[in-house]
């Protein structure tokens, strides 16, 4: 009995060995099949990763060095090439500096030319800050018109208060009731309304 279970185990060994060593000339076949595609793929997974630092570095350094030169720019407004170099590093830093500029010197013209702005804030908070030194209501009402103007509500407030001073009630009427109850302006037209408004 000892025997046969010892030929037993000897067999069950030997299938075992014998899959083990299937499986090994499978997967030698496989590799020296795909090699190619697999040095491939490992070298393509590194130089995607070392590109991708190499990137995320570069932008960190641009980021700090546009930070720098806008800290330069706080202490020394009047620094040409300074400004210059926050265009370079970052447009969009660029364009809000010289909307905040724009804004304290109230220069019209400036904020005219920031309406082009490719950031999408500054180009309507200039477009906003030009037509309110320009005092035209009906540039403060196409503004108010757009689906994402920021200052909707306070253009209407405005163009109402305008519209007061020129005897229009019915029209200022029309453009306080614009504005939604949710809004922070929502009062001030209710005064507007009750109080300027007859």
């Amino acid at each position: 009995m000892s025997i046969k279970n010892d030929i037993e185990r000897v067999r069950e060994e030997l299938t075992s060995e014998e899959k083990f060593f299937e499986k090994s000339v499978i997967t030698e076949r496989f590799v020296k099949k795909y090699k190619n595609v697999i040095i491939g793929s490992v070298v393509a997974i590194v130089a995607i990763v070392a590109i991708n630092i190499v990137y995320d570095m570069n932008n960190e350094s641009r980021i700090v060095s546009a930070n720098e030169t806008l800290s330069e720019l706080s202490k020394n407004p009047l620094n040409d090439g300074a400004l210059s170099q926050l265009k370079v590093l970052s447009s969009d830093l660029h364009d809000l500096f010289i909307y905040s500029k724009a804004v304290v010197d109230k220069d019209v013209k400036t904020l005219e030319t920031l309406k082009s702005s490719e950031a999408v804030l500054i180009d309507d908070l200039a477009t906003y800050e030009s037509l309110q030194n320009t005092k035209d209501v009906s540039q403060l009402n196409n503004y108010a018109l757009k689906q994402d103007s920021i200052y909707k509500d306070l253009a209407n407030v405005e163009s109402a208060i305008m519209l007061i001073n020129e005897g229009k009630t019915d029209e200022a009427h029309e453009k306080l009731i614009l504005i939604s109850d949710a809004s922070s302006l929502d009062k001030v037209a209710k005064a507007l309304l009750h109080y300027g408004v007859k």
